[in-house]
């Protein structure tokens, strides 16, 4: 039996890829294991879909001073230890990365252990873990086509992001029976990312009673953000996040708003969703959001608005341009390179393990 280990971790979308892999896994038959950090959300995440997991210590390489700076390069030293033992131990044909510093040892020990490792580059410019392991990477699959130039040419590949096939299987009709909505007028989604952002959701709230003479509202609004005061408006359906419903409400969604993680936006493209794109502010991240957001536009797949930008009159325009000309936007998306990437990344998987 072909053996793998998965590693990647500390924010959903370093571990929902690798999880979107599992299924056409375990059809060609591959022995799945998992390393990741002690007690990040990639353990509770794994353990649900019952796959042996093994925690390793894990430290952040940070750009700017923190005193934690001095302590974790000894904690990464752990985890490559311990990387390199469980990697001895389980002896796998092949290693996928995700990214994430507790990918980094793993990388490293792979790589010691002479075991071929392939890592996923989500944005357009590779994070700091990532540009650590690439040199002990045999291919480097990416995202974007601007991601290309930033790699080594005989490891890049483009493949997209692997999106978990249930999403594309969504009911329409359940989903606006979950909103109590009606089946004929068109609804927006807005998604502000897992945790929510204050500020779309209070752009979008004073705008909803303009929106709501033409459209119907599903927000994800993030854990503590709900209004109850605007608890059954008619048309309008709040939610801190979804789960299982999560393939439903996209498939009622006419048009979707959403932050520019590079994980969400590629669900979108793979679902084919005309999207209107709120990167998070260059003041609040490394401004990877923006470059996603800005590569989306010029393949024509969104509009762009940047947060400094943002307030009703603009936002509201968009989303009549948007949903005026839905079909030039899907038809766009329909024609990406970037879709498939399960079957193109397993393909890696597989003549990896076989040269092996």
């Amino acid at each position: 039996m072909k053996r793998i280990v998965l590693t990647g971790g500390g924010t959903a979308g370093h571990v929902t890829p690798n999880i979107a892999l599992l299924p056409r896994l375990k059809e060609l038959g591959y022995d799945i294991h998992y390393i990741g950090s002690y007690d990040g959300i990639e353990r509770k995440l794994i353990e649900q879909c019952h796959i042996p997991y093994y925690g390793i210590s894990s430290g952040k390489l940070r750009r700017y001073f923190d005193w934690k700076n001095f302590s974790d390069p000894f904690k990464v030293l752990k985890g490559y230890r311990q990387a390199r033992a469980l990697l001895r131990r389980l002896n796998p044909d092949v290693v996928f990365s995700k990214g994430g510093f507790v990918s980094v040892p793993v990388v490293m020990a792979a790589k010691h252990r002479k075991i071929p490792a392939i890592i996923h580059e989500s944005d357009i410019t590779p994070g700091l873990a990532n540009k650590l392991a690439i040199p002990n990477a045999c291919k480097v699959c990416c995202n974007f086509p601007e991601t290309l130039k930033y790699l080594p040419a005989e490891k890049a590949v483009l493949t997209g992001s692997p999106i978990r096939k249930e999403l594309l299987s969504g009911n329409r009709l359940n989903g606006l029976t979950y909103c109590r909505f009606e089946s004929n007028r068109p609804v927006i989604m807005v998604i502000g990312g897992s945790s929510g952002s204050q500020f779309i959701n209070q752009v979008i709230r004073s705008l909803l009673p303009e929106l709501l003479k033409s459209y119907q509202v599903i927000h994800l609004c993030g854990k503590g953000n709900l209004e109850p005061s605007l608890n059954g408006t008619s048309g309008y359906a709040q939610f801190e996040y979804a789960n299982q419903e999560l393939s439903d409400l996209f498939a009622a969604s006419d048009i979707v708003i959403s932050r520019a993680g590079a994980n969400a936006i590629c669900e979108l493209l793979a679902l084919h969703k005309p999207n209107i794109l709120i990167p998070l502010s260059a003041n609040a991240s490394r401004g990877d959001q923006i470059l996603n957001a800005r590569s989306f536009e010029q393949q024509g797949y969104s509009i762009v608005i940047e947060e400094e930008q943002l307030n009703d009159v603009i936002l509201s325009d968009a989303i009549h341009r948007l949903f005026e000309n839905r079909g030039q936007y899907t038809n766009a998306m329909a024609k990406s390179k970037q879709l498939g990437s399960i079957e193109t990344i397993v393909q890696l998987i597989e003549q990896a393990a076989k040269k092996l």
